[in-house]
């Protein structure tokens, strides 16, 4: 039987070898929803906004959401940092930046249309 995948170098296995359940987590999202890691940080962030107005009872045009929001990809992404130093590789901090951002724009223009917009404001019937 011939296989298509390609053989796994010495490097490769030595990172899957030390994936933190965190790093295995996002590979399963990946691998299981057909998203790029990319969509998955909008859909997580999104996620994340309406999550914590609705368990807090915060109004989504709040900043307590946002702040919710940009606090989890801060952390997210400083563990992404300690991951990447404990194989002893070099971090890319632009593209941890980058995953702060993919996570945190359409959460903070949400959050700006429910603030300063009647998008998101109900309209009393008047009799």
């Amino acid at each position: 039987m011939c296989s298509t995948k390609a053989p796994i170098s010495r490097r490769s296995k030595r990172v899957f070898d030390h994936l933190s359940a965190f790093q295995q987590a996002k590979l399963w999202l990946t691998s299981h929803t057909g998203l790029s890691k990319d969509a998955l940080h909008v859909y997580i962030g999104l996620l994340i906004l309406f999550g914590a107005a609705r368990l807090f009872r915060w109004r989504v045009g709040d900043w307590r959401p946002w702040l919710v929001v940009a606090a989890v990809a801060l952390a997210g992404e400083a563990w992404d940092i300690r991951d990447v130093i404990v194989i002893n590789v070099t971090p890319a901090f632009a593209a941890n930046w980058h995953d702060i951002w993919n996570t945190c724009f359409w959460p903070a223009a949400v959050t700006l249309l429910a603030r300063y917009s009647s998008l998101f404001r109900v309209k009393e019937l008047t009799e």
